[in-house]
């Protein structure tokens, strides 16, 4: 795995719950990666969860490209399918920012997302 900057892969792990996927994401999280995210992204809805979990805790920092990548993902899997869990104070500013907070299922914890 490739640690140098923000190039350094964004994926930390992927986990089953029952029906749902949770995508561990960590770093910064910006154009150098995001088409890995997106790719991972894409890689978990194939899988048809009955609902996404992106694990935001360990993430410093995130863009535009991120957030589309995101979007993407939310409008594939449709209202509920995808939650955005633990988001520290940059992405949390970077989803109010955007407007996106309103727009996202957006949980403290990976255990209230998945619940």
């Amino acid at each position: 795995m490739d640690h140098l900057g923000s190039h350094a892969v964004p994926v930390v792990g992927l986990s089953e719950n029952g029906e749902a996927l949770v995508l561990s994401l960590a770093g910064e999280l910006d154009l150098y990666n995001a088409p890995a995210l997106r790719k991972a992204l894409l890689d978990a809805v194939d899988r048809e969860p009955s609902r996404l979990v992106v694990d935001l805790s360990q993430v410093t920092f995130i863009d535009s490209t991120a957030l589309g990548a995101l979007v993407e993902v939310r409008g594939r899997l449709g209202d509920g399918g995808l939650a955005l869990a633990a988001p520290g104070l940059e992405a949390r500013r970077a989803l109010e920012v955007s407007g996106l907070d309103r727009h996202f299922a957006v949980h403290e914890t990976v255990e209230r997302a998945l619940g």
